[in-house]
C-alpha cells in the first residue's frame, strides 16, 4: 500500500529551520500503515531535510553558523551570474543537505531517537512556502 500527503511549510528563508516532526507522524498515523517506510520529500532545489535534535543551540545559531562556513552567503557563485539572483549559496547548501529523508515505520511509528526531529531547513533569501511530499509506503 501506498498513501501520499502533501505538508505545507510556511519559512521565513535564510536557514529557517522548521520541525516537520508532528505532520509526519500525523501523516503515518492516518495512513494504516504499520511497517514500512515513510519519504519525505522538499519539492525545489533551495531547501532540504534531515533530523536534528530541535534545540535552541542548534536551530538558532550551530546549523546556520556551519552552512555559513561552507557556503557563504557572501561567496562567489555562477549561478548568480547565469541568473542575476542573489541565492547562489542557497542551491549549494540545498544541494549538501539533499532534498529527502526515509524514515522506516514500525508498529505503525516512525523510528526517531529520544531527542530525534525531521526538520526542513529553506535556505532561500526570502520567505516561502514549502511543499513536503510525505509518501508512506508498506502494509
Amino acid at each position: 500500500m501506498v498513501k501520499t500527503k502533501e505538508i505545507k511549510v510556511k519559512t521565513r528563508g535564510n536557514c529557517d529551520i522548521i520541525n516537520i516532526t508532528e505532520e509526519a507522524t500525523a501523516a503515518v498515523a492516518q495512513s494504516g500503515i504499520l511497517s514500512g517506510i515513510v519519504t519525505l520529500f522538499n519539492v525545489g532545489s533551495t531547501a532540504g531535510i534531515t533530523t536534528i535534535e530541535y534545540e535552541p543551540g542548534l536551530v538558532n545559531c550551530d546549523i546556520a553558523a556551519a552552512f555559513e562556513k561552507i557556503a557563504p552567503q557572501a561567496g562567489e557563485y555562477e549561478h548568480e551570474e547565469t541568473w542575476h539572483d542573489d541565492n547562489g549559496h542557497s542551491h549549494v547548501r540545498a544541494a549538501l543537505l539533499g532534498p529527502s529523508l526515509n524514515v522506516p515505520v514500525v508498529d505503525g511509528r516512525l523510528t526517531l531517537g529520544t531527542w530525534q526531529q525531521i526538520v526542513l531547513i529553506d535556505f532561500d533569501t526570502r520567505p516561502r512556502t514549502r511543499t513536503v511530499v510525505c509518501q508512506i509506503t508498506g502494509e
